[in-house]
């Protein structure tokens, strides 16, 4: 029995060790400008396949072998962050009314729905769990949270994940440095710029001292300035993540198109000949396929 016991604990430590160097490994690719392969980041988890946001749908992406979970963050009346997009619980849930009107214990109760809005019987997830779930597995990316920043950071210490979480806004560098200085320099932290805005190449100069690992790059056509905004994030020092979610995020170049119409070289394709190096996606598998096609993986 004991021999039994001594072998089991040593998979287990081969296993986590094993785990813990491939999260090493997606940090190096995250931060390392000169790398070729582009990081797949699921919005909402796999949501196709189960309850958006849920602890389900990441177990889903970490499964596939996706780099990064798209996460939003809202908080309840006893001060638990928990993962939820929406203001409301409404959509999302067989529940009613916002997060902030229910403790922990009592939202626990409500049941996360599926793509046909059907409830099932996955409830809504703490920002602990996902960390907790992820740690030394995959990357995570903090969309909708920016205003719980040094909530997260406590428990990013508290978890051991402070390296394999990013967090974003879009927000100037200005705001954010006053707002969290004393903790922006012990996370991972990425920008949010809409390229459409006259304010779009302040807001990228602003962040040129920092140098973020990446910039998160929207816009609803393609023009001149925004082809040129693109290449002075490179120039700036870092990566350029591309949504593929809907049309207007990437002027028509989107996860509907590439899979739907089977255009992913009009789609993806394009995305990467702009330079993209991280690509939030609502169909993780197919660009997983895709990537991997284009030797990119």
């Amino acid at each position: 029995m004991k021999k039994v016991i001594c072998v089991m604990c040593f998979l287990t430590s081969v296993f986590m060790l094993s785990a813990q160097e491939g999260v090493k490994t997606l940090v190096h690719e995250l931060k390392d400008m000169k790398s070729e392969k582009v990081l797949v980041v699921a919005h909402r988890g796999d949501w196709r396949n189960a309850p958006e946001n849920s602890l389900q749908a990441f177990k889903n992406c970490i499964e596939m072998g996706v780099d990064m979970i798209e996460i939003d963050l809202k908080k309840t009346k006893d001060n638990q962050l928990i993962i939820m997009h929406d203001g409301t619980i409404d959509r999302t849930t067989d529940g009613k009314g916002k997060p902030s009107d229910y403790t922990l214990e009592e939202i626990r109760k409500f049941h996360l729905k599926n793509g046909l809005g059907r409830p099932t019987f996955h409830t809504i997830p703490t920002l602990e769990e996902v960390l907790t779930l992820a740690k030394g597995k995959i990357l995570i990316n903090i969309d909708k949270g920016y205003d719980y920043f040094k909530d997260v950071y406590a428990l990013l210490v508290k978890t051991g994940t402070v390296s394999q979480v990013v967090i974003k806004s879009g927000y100037s560098y200005e705001k954010v440095k006053a707002e969290n200085g004393e903790v922006l320099d012990k996370v991972i932290y990425m920008p949010i710029v809409n390229l459409d805005t006259p304010e779009a190449e302040i807001l990228i100069d602003g962040y040129a001292t920092l140098k973020p690992v990446a910039v998160e790059c929207c816009f609803s056509e393609v023009t001149t300035d925004v082809i040129r905004l693109l290449k002075k994030v490179k120039e700036n020092g870092s990566k350029i993540w591309l949504n593929s979610l809907w049309p207007s995020l990437n002027a028509g170049h989107d996860d509907d198109r590439a899979v739907e119409l089977d255009e992913a070289d009009e789609s993806w394709g394009w995305l990467l000949e702009q330079g993209a190096s991280l690509i939030q996606t609502d169909r993780p598998a197919a660009l997983l396929n895709y990537l991997g096609a284009e030797g990119r993986r």
